[in-house]
């Protein structure tokens, strides 16, 4: 059997991840299994370096705010702004302070310098404007299609004023409000105005879509491409808003599901640009549906990659990254008789494995699924080893 499994594992390197399909996927995603690890970081730069420069991937998009990223976009594309202050104002949830994380965006500045606008690389950011805490006030991303919009269309088909979006919108905190995320009562997004600056928003981006012809020849496909992101997140926005005032039993399904469909819409728009690399958790890349607890409610939704296959068939690929040990963490030595286990046991400290393969290999055995003693950490689930394209395994993780 060992021996078997050894005929599945490859050396971490662009060529062993490209054999694993069948032709270069449009969107090529490598999840994590848990965040803030310097480690895993790294061996993406170094992963996502090698698929830039042999297999002409120029997007990478990872799971950051998507109206922060265009800060990064701007300096990686243009050189607008300084490094410091990008990776301050340029990434959400704590991602900007990764040593990583600045080496990357350093690199796809040094790599874009001197090159014609059509090889250069873009980076995208797709997550929402969201935390676990709560969401952000869709006013940036509302007004600035607005913006976009009235400076560039008849003022008459126009559906409102900049005023009018002002007054509806109102005070930051009255979106922003951390309460609202235990306390539904608390949520702004089932007021009189939120349910007016949605039929808005709908409105604006429908004028965005039928003066597309207008639109791109008067500013550019990129301009356009961006006032569509506008719009997308402020429609998701407000619905996740919406859903933050709903007192059902499946208020949090829908705010994970929320978060997950603004993200495939974000990965479908970023796919249509080109062929692109994702970073982001396993569980928002996987083909099969997310799971969770939270509140000891149990939770069930579709991931953005499972939205995201389901629409590009084979033009999606996903590598799940599974890990030995994270011995900071308490995460010690995987049991035998898990896939981590079975991994582990080989002399490899990291490797590409063809996880369909694997699935063969192990045929009537049966893994059992990996009892992490960490919250934050998610190991892989036998059940859906073949779900996955390939795996990149760590064996251990030191301490970053």
């Amino acid at each position: 059997m060992a021996t078997d499994i050894k005929d599945t594992v490859h050396s971490v390197e662009a060529a062993a991840v490209m054999r694993l399909f069948p032709a270069r996927p449009q969107l090529l995603a490598l999840g994590e299994p848990t965040h803030g690890e310097e480690t895993l970081l790294e061996l993406r730069n170094e992963l996502f370096r090698q698929l830039v420069e042999q297999e002409g991937y120029r997007t990478i998009a990872i799971e950051s705010d998507c109206m922060m990223g265009l800060v990064v976009d701007d300096y990686v594309t243009s050189g607008t702004g300084t490094l410091d202050e990008v990776m301050e104002r340029g990434f959400s949830h704590g991602w900007g302070a990764s040593a990583a994380n600045r080496e990357l965006v350093r690199w796809m500045r040094a790599y874009n310098d001197g090159r014609p606008g059509s090889e250069r690389l873009r980076f995208a950011g797709f997550d929402g404007p969201l935390e676990i805490t709560g969401a952000a006030s869709p006013r940036q991303a509302l007004t600035s299609l607005h913006g976009y919009l009235a400076s560039r269309v008849d003022a008459d088909l126009l559906p409102c004023t900049g005023e009018t979006l002002d007054r509806l919108l109102g005070a930051e905190d009255r979106w922003t409000n951390p309460a609202a995320m235990m306390e539904p009562a608390q949520s702004v997004g089932r007021s009189a105005e939120a349910g007016q600056l949605r039929l808005l928003a709908d409105d604006l981006v429908a004028l965005l879509d039928v003066q597309m012809p207008h639109l791109i020849t008067a500013t550019s496909r990129d301009d356009w491409d961006r006032a569509c992101l506008y719009g997308r997140t402020a429609t998701g926005l407000l619905r996740y808003h919406y859903w933050m005032a709903d007192t059902s039993p499946a208020r949090m399904t829908r705010l994970v599901g929320v978060r997950d469909q603004m993200m495939a819409h974000n990965l479908l728009a970023v796919a249509a640009r080109g062929p692109a690399l994702v970073h982001a958790h396993n569980s928002h890349l996987q083909r099969e549906k997310s799971t969770m607890r939270m509140g000891g409610m149990p939770l069930e939704w579709w991931s953005a990659g499972a939205l995201v296959s389901a629409r590009l068939g084979e033009g999606y690929a996903f590598v799940a990254t599974a890990l030995g040990t994270i011995r900071h963490r308490e995460v010690d030595a995987p049991p035998p008789d898990t896939v981590e286990g079975l991994l582990y046991a080989l002399p490899e400290d990291r490797c590409v494995v063809d996880a369909p393969r694997l699935s063969t290999v192990l045929g009537d055995m049966r893994p059992a699924p990996r009892v992490s003693p960490w919250f934050g950490y998610a190991p892989l689930d036998p059940a859906h080893l073949a779900d996955s394209d390939g795996i990149v395994f760590v064996k251990d993780v030191p301490e970053s």
